[in-house]
């Protein structure tokens, strides 16, 4: 949809705006930003920043204007503004929702058939379906699922990175078709989950592509990194008051009308209390024709002309501040008009003509007959709105979120905010009652998380705090089933602590839920509790399935933090409880579970049995993306179990599953685990191979978190290759890259790989730096298994001489640390693997050499280690 015409600019009151002074600079770095998307072919991103009311809609608007005005290939420009800080990817809503010309209130079926049909035109029939399918969750559009979104629908973490990587590949084959300019207005209220999809738009776009961002200072206070975006393809622009001469001219051009042309105590009273803010001029103007100092004399002029009242001037109470320009504004309403302001503030930032009307009928007695006279009030609320828009209160919205409204916005959210401060209690709440029930009526309103949480909201604010903590809980799942973990965070946090303990039931349900959430933004502790809570209440209602999902996720958590003793005694609890309530997919999963932590602690046997057993239950139920994972996990404990030739079949096996069922994700995590495969068999050619294909999958669908380990393997593989200096670019990337992300696991394994490299330059300071921020990072994130190996590392380290001499007891400690930590969790291989790093060091060193009794000790450990590996036939990956 291309951006509306330009309208002419009047100077009568209805149509007061300010002409565009002193923004050549701004626009001519607009358009240098626009020469080099068309002609780089990588996406330039402009972030306009200013207070209310300094002019950065109009100067986007104007600049597109006079891009059009020259000619040339002109970019389509679609617009997506944020409302408020509710609706979780609500501006992508609004701007996919203008690319695809939907209008509120359209058919459903007719909307979707647009979508498809455009869709198609784009991608040329390229996998359209799965295309439509993310792209409509984001704007209220249900499209049959696929192979790949039933693979996914279980697995929100790929799911929502699926989903980037396809509207990253929609608005690049749209620019493929010609350039295009992608607006976002009053960013600073737009959602976080809004904000991580535009990050990533922002950093991985490619082709003729503008993003244009307007938003106010307050961007910075709630992303800090906002302008790192994208880096050196992401300019800043600050908008600031325009300098005295300019805004003296953009005060006289605003008072032209005056008979006589404008007198020199109005401009300055204008100037006095707006500066060089063509908003608030705007404003003053506005001002003194509430105040009666201006006047107009024919309101159907064609040439407007304002009588000027000086007398009224001096008399006039005008305002000093921002807050005195509201108070003022709110002061020349009429009381009929505050009162239908006042209801309109209650409803929100945007409001409905329906909703007015109930809420003028609160106290209004129902008609004996109700008849078409019994409607007047429908017109008197649409008479006071008119004047309203003509006195730029609200603005008129072209189209409805409900079919059959009419629905409006606040021109000015300070004067909404102020209206709604002077509004009593109790006013308020039975205000909220009413809008709630009026919402309550709308088709579709629970099934929109926007509207399904503004619900809650009026509940909650109403007092009605159970059915709000129910309503909360819903719009949960719709942010949850949308990807949106962040806002799905928010409304189960804030649902549960409503519902309290009024409907067990569904309490456990939004424990379970929540939990996953929380699991997926990495908040280990929150989602303990969760799922501890859960357990209680199931346990208390007798309810083994939902016990047994409880005791699974407990021990999920414990495996991924290194509690394998534990994690294993909660998952066999899991197990039971599942098999008491027949539940075979949740059998399959508690005995791949067990699997993993079996295999984690080097109980390679009996870790291929629960495995096994889980494969064949999940081929039972032809669950394909669980099936490759089996394959997957079993081919990894083959690996450590010293069997390349069953490893290779299994993975491969997986490889294979998710090729045919577009896994991506899973793609790269067989790519890698082949890559792991083929280095431990000294293939290491085809083991870079692998790492690279992995790599690109992973930059193909823009999976930030997988590129970092196949980063991190693919630098091993260099050190290990012989080329420390591209081990330690590529190990900064990744490094570079986990620590964006905020991944302080892979980071870790990033720096301990750095230091690995660093020490093959013998650069000691640089291991002994990187080693010690590994050793750290891993304590942090409470890994046992990966703090043993990189204390191991640590040891290594020390030995080499990183801390000087005097430091060999230190090596010695490391390594002892090591081992009693892999003891701990009950990983014989990492014992093993510590005992060989302590023997060889003990050896090999001059400082210890004449010590029998430690030389005996190295032996021994020695002789330990090769009794384990010999178990375990493990011999031919004994270095890590």
């Amino acid at each position: 949809m291309n951006e509306a015409p330009a309208t002419e600019i009047l100077f009568g009151m209805n149509d007061l705006r300010a002409p565009l002074l002193g923004r050549e600079a701004e626009k001519q770095a607009l358009a240098a930003a626009a020469e080099a998307a068309r002609t780089g072919g990588q996406a330039r991103i402009v972030t306009l920043v200013g207070p209310s009311g300094i002019g950065k809609s109009r100067l986007i608007h104007d600049f597109l204007q006079e891009l059009r005005a020259a000619g040339g290939r002109v970019p389509r420009v679609y617009r997506g503004a944020a409302r408020s800080l509710q609706n979780s990817y609500g501006v992508f809503a609004r701007l996919l929702r203008a690319r695809f010309g939907l209008v509120e209130g359209m058919d459903a079926e007719a909307a979707k058939a647009q979508v498809r049909a455009q869709v198609a035109t784009v991608l040329e029939d390229r996998k359209v379906g799965d295309v439509c399918y993310f792209l409509g969750q984001l704007i209220d559009l249900d499209f049959l699922g696929s192979p790949l979104t039933k693979a996914v629908a279980d697995d929100p973490i790929q799911a929502r990175l699926l989903r980037r990587s396809i509207v990253k590949a929609f608005v690049e084959g749209d620019a493929g078709q010609g350039p295009i300019c992608l607006v976002f207005e009053d960013l600073h209220l737009a959602d976080d989950d809004s904000v991580e999809l535009l990050r990533y738009l922002m950093e991985n776009l490619s082709g003729p592509i503008l993003i244009l961002c307007a938003t106010r200072p307050e961007i910075s206070a709630r992303h800090e990194d906002w302008f790192s975006f994208g880096r050196e393809r992401h300019q800043r622009l600050e908008l600031s008051a325009l300098p005295s001469e300019q805004a003296l001219a953009l005060a006289k051009a605003l008072l032209a009308p005056c008979e006589g042309g404008p007198p020199d105590a109005l401009v300055e009273a204008a100037l006095f209390m707006a500066g060089g803010n063509p908003g608030l001029l705007e404003q003053m103007v506005r001002i003194f024709h509430d105040t009666g100092v201006l006047d107009e004399r024919d309101a159907l002029a064609r040439e407007p002309k304002w009588k000027v009242d000086l007398d009224k001037l001096a008399g006039a109470r005008l305002p000093l501040n921002v807050a005195d320009a509201v108070s003022a504004r709110i002061a020349a309403l009429s009381a009929a008009e505050r009162a239908l302001l006042e209801h309109a503030a209650a409803i929100g930032s945007v409001f409905w003509l329906g909703a007015l009307v109930a809420m003028a009928r609160m106290d209004k007695p129902a008609p004996d007959f109700w008849t078409r006279a019994d409607m007047k009030d429908w017109d008197d609320r649409q008479a006071l709105l008119d004047g309203l828009v003509a006195r730029d209160y609200v603005l008129k919205l072209p189209d409805s979120s409900f079919s059959g409204e009419v629905e409006y916005v606040f021109k000015h959210n300070l004067e909404r905010e102020r209206i709604a401060q002077l509004t009593s209690g109790a006013a308020g709440r039975r205000y909220h009652q009413t809008v709630a029930d009026w919402l309550a009526q709308k088709e579709g309103v629970r099934s929109q998380e926007e509207y399904c949480a503004m619900l809650a909201q009026h509940l909650e604010k109403a007092g009605a705090l159970g059915r709000a903590g129910l309503t909360y809980l819903e719009a949960a799942d719709l942010a949850r089933k949308g990807y949106a973990a962040k806002k799905a965070h928010e409304y189960y946090a804030k649902g549960l602590e409503l519902l309290g303990d009024s409907d067990a039931r569904r309490r456990i349900d939004a424990l379970h839920d929540h939990g996953d959430v929380l699991t997926t933004l990495g908040k280990t502790d929150d989602a303990l509790s969760a799922f501890l809570e859960m357990l209680a209440l199931a346990y208390r209602l007798a309810l083994r399935g939902k016990g047994g999902a409880a005791h699974n996720r407990i021990g999920r958590l414990n495996r991924d933090t290194g509690m394998l003793t534990l994690a294993q005694k909660h998952l066999e609890t899991g197990l039971a409880l599942f098999e008491l309530a027949s539940d075979r997919r949740g059998i399959a999963a508690c005995h791949d579970d067990i699997g993993k932590c079996l295999w984690m602690r080097g109980e390679y046997d009996a870790a291929l049995t629960e495995l096994k057993v889980g494969l064949e239950i999940r081929k039972e139920l032809q669950d394909l993306r669980s099936i490759a994972l089996s394959f997957n996990n079993i081919g990894l404990v083959w690996m450590d179990h010293g069997k390349p030739e069953s490893a290779l079949e299994a993975l491969e096996a997986s490889l294979k599953l998710r090729r045919e069922i577009s896994d991506p994700l899973g793609i790269v995590q067989s790519l890698n685990n082949l890559g792991k495969l083929a280095q431990d068999r000294n293939d290491n050619t085809e083991a870079l191979r692998l790492f690279r294909e992995a790599y690109e999958v992973a930059r193909e669908i823009g999976e930030r978190n997988r590129l970092a380990v196949v980063l991190t393997n693919i630098g091993e593989m260099h050190y290990r290759l012989g080329d420390t200096a591209e081990a330690i670019r590529v190990l900064k990337q990744a490094e570079e890259l986990c620590d964006e992300l905020g991944d302080n696991l892979h980071l870790a394994e990033a720096k301990r790989g750095l230091a690995k490299a660093y020490l093959l330059q013998n650069d000691l300071r640089k291991a002994r730096e990187a080693i010690k921020h590994a050793v750290d990072l891993f304590a942090q994130v409470r890994s046992k298994s990966h703090l043993a190996v990189a204390l191991r590392t640590l040891g290594e380290i020390t030995a080499a001489g990183a801390w000087g001499a005097g430091h060999e007891g230190k090596a010695i400690d490391y390594f002892m640390r090591s081992v009693a930590l892999s003891k701990e969790i009950g990983n014989e291989i990492e014992v093993a693997r510590s005992y060989y790093a302590f023997s060889s060091y003990v050896m090999g060193s001059e400082h210890y050499k004449n010590n029998a009794d430690i030389q005996r000790e190295a032996h021994k450990l020695k002789a330990m280690g090769d009794e384990i590996f010999a178990k375990h036939r493990q011999a031919t990956s004994k270095h890590a």
